[in-house]
């Protein structure tokens, strides 16, 4: 019931495909798309923060009910600055240091940590409904997110597909013809991480391997550089997802990591 996105670009969408899309323009993440009638959509939009990591800027949750702007910090309903815990019919909105949390009645809970990471779940009312970068919500892998009929997408292909087409938008679509690197030598490193006595609740409970690839494709992209948003950023996500699956994580961080 759970779609996520979170570190170096990556998305995990209702039905389980983990993926990578570097878009910085406006998306929809996830949306109501049955019929004409939206019973609400969500958007966002990351750029490169000073230290040249992706951070989300900005998501725009809207219902047949209300609107809610969301920034670091800042919590904007129906064009209003509000103070948090906000309550409306409908709707509770809370926040601290670390997170901010919405519940919508409707049957969809966001959660997003301020920073890179954002999650949202859906009631299972919503099943075979959603479009976006979360995917269909059909309860299978693959199919209408990347194969479709004959066609075939890559995750750069299906995540343009998602922009919110804006008039004076300034942002170039990630080229889809870029193949990210397979970076097998960091898996002995990724794999002892992930496998740690911290998370020995947690293998059961989620695909192990997706987050070994998300890991392997972090340190990648960080070409070797001791910089600790390459790793913390997927371990951080398993030991979310660890914890929204019933999981208990242990004590994972360290003074000298993350």
């Amino acid at each position: 019931y759970v779609c996520s996105t979170w570190g170096n670009h990556h998305f995990k969408t209702f039905d389980g495909d983990i993926y990578q899309f570097p878009g910085i323009c406006e998306y929809n993440f996830a949306s109501d798309c049955q019929g004409s009638f939206k019973e609400f959509s969500v958007h966002i939009q990351r750029a490169l923060n000073s230290n040249n990591h992706p951070q989300i800027q900005y998501i725009l949750l809207t219902t047949k009910d209300f609107t809610v702007y969301l920034r670091p910090k800042l919590v904007v309903v129906d064009g209003r600055l509000v103070k948090t815990p906000y309550y409306s019919s409908g709707m509770l909105i809370e926040s601290n240091d670390i997170y901010t949390k919405v519940y919508a009645k409707l049957g969809l809970i966001l959660i997003w940590n301020q920073e890179d990471a954002l999650m949202v779940e859906l009631d299972n009312k919503f099943n075979n409904r959603t479009c976006g970068l979360c995917g269909d919500y059909n309860g299978v892998p693959i199919y209408n997110e990347f194969i479709n009929g004959d066609l075939s997408y890559n995750s750069i292909t299906y995540g343009n597909l998602q922009k919110i087409s804006k008039p004076n938008a300034k942002c170039e679509d990630p080229d889809e013809t870029q193949t990210l690197p397979s970076c097998n030598e960091h898996r002995k490193e990724c794999e002892r991480l992930l496998t740690s006595s911290a998370f020995a609740d947690c293998h059961l409970r989620l695909n192990l391997e997706m987050y070994i690839q998300a890991c392997m494709q972090d340190k990648c992209a960080c070409k070797g550089k001791a910089d600790s948003f390459c790793l913390c950023s997927t371990i951080s996500e398993y030991s979310r997802q660890c914890s929204h699956a019933g999981g208990r994580p242990g004590e994972w961080r360290t003074q000298s990591f993350c």
